[in-house]
C-alpha cells in the first residue's frame, strides 16, 4: 500500500466514524469500535488521522457491520416482495462509504472498468468508479442512436419476457479487468447478462457486488459464472 493509499484508507475510516458519531455518543463509540474515546474525538473532528491498521479495522469491521444496518432500517418491502431501495440508491455520500468498505471487506482487484446496468446501478456505479479511480460504464435496455456497434447479451427469462442488455463496444476493452455491481440481485438474471456483456469483450472480471442480495439465488447463479469474489453488502432472507 502506497502513502496515497494509506490516506484514503485513514480519511474513509474517518468518514466512517463521522457517520456513527451522529447518532452516538463518544462512550458509545468507544464500546462499538474498542477504541478510546479521546482518540475518537480527535479522529472525528479532525485534529488527527486513525493509524493504517486502525483505519482498517474501521473500515473493514465495525464500518461494513454499520452501513448495512443502516442500509436495512432504509429498505422497505411490499406485500409481494417487491423492495423500495430508494432511500438507499439516490443518497450518494451513503453509497460513498458503501464503496471502500466493500472493496476492503471483499477483497476485490482494482478494476479498470465498473459496469453496471441503468438505471438504478449507476449511483452505486458511480461511487465505486471514483473510488477505484476507474471508468464506469452501464448496459442500457435499448440501442443509443448515435452509436453503431454495441455488445448485446439477451436471454429469455422464467416469466417468458425476453431481456436484453446493450453496451457500446468502445466502452470495454479486451484484457480490461471488469467490476459488475448494481443496487440488487435477487435471481441474478441481470447479473448474467452483465457478466456475458464483459466475457464476450474478453475482459478480466474481478468481482460481482450488490448492496442488497434478496436469497441466496442471485448470488449462486453468479458464482457459477465466475470465481471472482461475489459478495453483497447485506442479505435479506427469503421466505
Amino acid at each position: 500500500m502506497n502513502r496515497a493509499e494509506k490516506a484514503a484508507l485513514q480519511l474513509q475510516a474517518v468518514a466512517v466514524l463521522r457517520m456513527l458519531k451522529e447518532t452516538r455518543t463518544y462512550d458509545e463509540l468507544a464500546d462499538l469500535t474498542e477504541l478510546p474515546a479521546g482518540d475518537l474525538n480527535r479522529y472525528v473532528n479532525g485534529h488527527v488521522l486513525p493509524g493504517v491498521e486502525r483505519a482498517r479495522d474501521v473500515v473493514q469491521g465495525v464500518g461494513h457491520d454499520a452501513l448495512a444496518t443502516e442500509l436495512e432500517s432504509r429498505v422497505e418491502f411490499d406485500d409481494e416482495g417487491y423492495v423500495d431501495n430508494s432511500g438507499v440508491v439516490f443518497d450518494q455520500s451513503f453509497l460513498d462509504l458503501v464503496a471502500p468498505v466493500a472493496a476492503n471487506t471483499l477483497g476485490f482487484q482494482r478494476p479498470d472498468v465498473v459496469l453496471t446496468a441503468a438505471t438504478d446501478g449507476i449511483t452505486l456505479g458511480a461511487a465505486m468508479a471514483s473510488y477505484f479511480d476507474a471508468r464506469v460504464a452501464y448496459a442500457k435496455k435499448s440501442k443509443e442512436t448515435a452509436v453503431e456497434e454495441f455488445i448485446e447479451s439477451r436471454q429469455r427469462l422464467a416469466s417468458g419476457i425476453e431481456l436484453t442488455y446493450y453496451l457500446p463496444q468502445r466502452a470495454l476493452s479486451s484484457g480490461e479487468n471488469v467490476l459488475v455491481v448494481d443496487d440488487l440481485i435477487r435471481s441474478g438474471e441481470t447479473q448474467e447478462l452483465l457478466l456475458d456483456i464483459a466475457l464476450q469483450s474478453d475482459a478480466n472480471v474481478t468481482g460481482v457486488f450488490a448492496l442488497i442480495s434478496v436469497g441466496n439465488e442471485g448470488m449462486n447463479r453468479a458464482k457459477e459464472i465466475t470465481e471472482a469474489p461475489v459478495g453483497a453488502l447485506t442479505t435479506f432472507e427469503t421466505e
